[in-house]
């Protein structure tokens, strides 16, 4: 499997992108499937409801299947966070896996930079796993170091999505 981080400061439009390319890269014939990072607690589940329960009673992975989907809760109780190349390692093989955090990891990233959103510098002048970037307004790559970084108006999402298909091709 391709996997391609969608990277960015928080609030620069990563899940819009990565939403608006899944149809678009099903459509070039590629299956695709996500790995998102969350920085807070979450919790999937409803407090006192059957697998809620089981969970609170100890239970270290509770199955949840409908007619319709089937998750997986796993309680990580003392464990440490999984890296995010055992979480890959668990999904159903695909074409290409889009990646929404982890932006300091060692794998290809596209950054989203939106300087009207972030007070933070673009991260791809120094992180060499970048390998392009769609902004708004448009950047120069080479005005940063990065000559021959492709880069892509944020709004080209027919381009963003090409050159992303081709990615997962090569």
């Amino acid at each position: 499997m391709k996997v391609l981080g969608i990277s960015g400061w928080s609030g620069c439009g990563k899940t819009s992108l990565i939403v608006a390319l899944i149809p678009r890269l099903q459509a070039r014939g590629l299956s695709v499937s996500t790995c998102k990072h969350a920085h807070h607690d979450l919790d999937l589940d409803t407090p006192g409801k059957d697998t809620w329960r089981h969970r609170e009673a100890g239970a270290r992975e509770v199955f949840l299947v409908t007619g319709r989907r089937w998750a997986l809760l796993h309680e990580l109780r003392e464990e440490p966070e999984p890296t995010l190349a055992e979480l890959l390692a668990r999904l159903q093989p695909v074409d290409l896996v889009l990646v929404e955090g982890w932006k300091a990891g060692d794998y290809p990233k596209l950054e989203i930079w939106r300087p009207v959103v972030e007070d933070r510098p673009p991260r791809f002048p120094t992180d060499p796993a970048i390998i392009a970037v769609a902004s708004e307004p448009a950047i120069d790559p080479a005005r940063h170091g990065r000559p021959g970084l492709p880069a892509f108006p944020l709004a080209d999402l027919e381009s963003i999505a090409r050159f992303v298909a081709d990615f997962a091709r090569n």
